[in-house]
């Protein structure tokens, strides 16, 4: 008898539940966060349906709707011309299917972002990290696990913003360049409703996630749920962003392969 590919193994194990799938993407909806510029700046347009038909006289068989969005709205694929940096790099539509599966590495900040809404992540945060659990992954994702998902009902608690801006968690402008220019990974996935922490707008460059990923060609997830889910390292994550020619990026569904014992 031949012995069973890898892709029917990897069925094997989904029907047979040693995979689990678990689902990544916050629903989208009216009621998604959205990030909120300073004027004169334009603004992302909020998540809308608008009923085409229902059952009725409109088509009688059929339901269906036209949406608007942004594309940076709700969990989002940023995509390297997203950026002034990468503005000569890839658009959503022309990332290679192949980089969209890859490995992940989790690292959980939990417990810092609870005491301090502004926590930092630096270099030498990951590089402990390393020292446990090994190199990140070649290719992969370095996913930042914050629990701020657990804000995500609300567009007040989630951008969590005073007078002087909103205040999230994030990697410091020294672990933005990191990451881009030395690790390993091809981006960045955070709960926040951005890569970069909210106070990134004074740092030096401003947006360091954004500035430095996107001019290194690589990517953002954004707006994760159920890091907690996922083991610090092992898991394989699948994100699967609209392909909008000319695009900066795209809402997407995201999962996350886990291998259960």
């Amino acid at each position: 008898m031949p012995e069973p590919s890898v892709l029917a193994a990897l069925v094997s194990a989904l029907r047979g539940g040693s995979i689990d799938v678990v689902d990544l993407t916050s629903p989208l909806s009216s009621g998604t966060p959205v990030i909120q510029l300073p004027p004169p700046f334009g603004q992302t347009a909020v998540f809308e349906l608008e009923e085409i038909s229902r059952y009725d006289d409109r088509g009688p068989a059929w339901y269906w709707n036209n949406f608007r969005s942004g594309e940076h709205t709700g969990t989002h694929f940023d995509a390297p011309n997203h950026w002034v940096t990468g503005k000569d790099l890839d658009d959503v539509a022309s990332v290679p299917a192949g980089r969209l599966i890859a490995p992940a590495a989790v690292l959980d900040f939990t417990a810092e972002a609870r005491t301090d809404p502004d926590f930092l992540v630096e270099v030498d945060h990951v590089k402990a990290w390393e020292a446990e659990h090994g190199p990140l992954p070649e290719d992969g994702w370095l996913l930042l696990r914050t629990g701020w998902d657990a804000r995500a009902h609300s567009q007040e608690t989630f951008l969590n913003a005073d007078e002087n801006g909103p205040h999230t968690p994030g990697l410091s402008p020294e672990c933005a360049r990191w990451v881009a220019e030395e690790a390993p990974v091809i981006g960045l996935g955070v709960e926040t409703v951005g890569t970069d922490a909210g106070r990134a707008h004074g740092f030096d460059p401003a947006f360091p996630c954004h500035s430095h990923l996107m001019g290194s060609g690589k990517y953002g997830l954004t707006q994760l749920r159920n890091l907690g889910m996922l083991p610090p390292t092992g898991s394989v994550v699948v994100a699967g962003p609209l392909p909008i020619v000319t695009g900066s990026g795209a809402p997407a569904r995201v999962l996350a392969l886990v291998e259960r014992p």
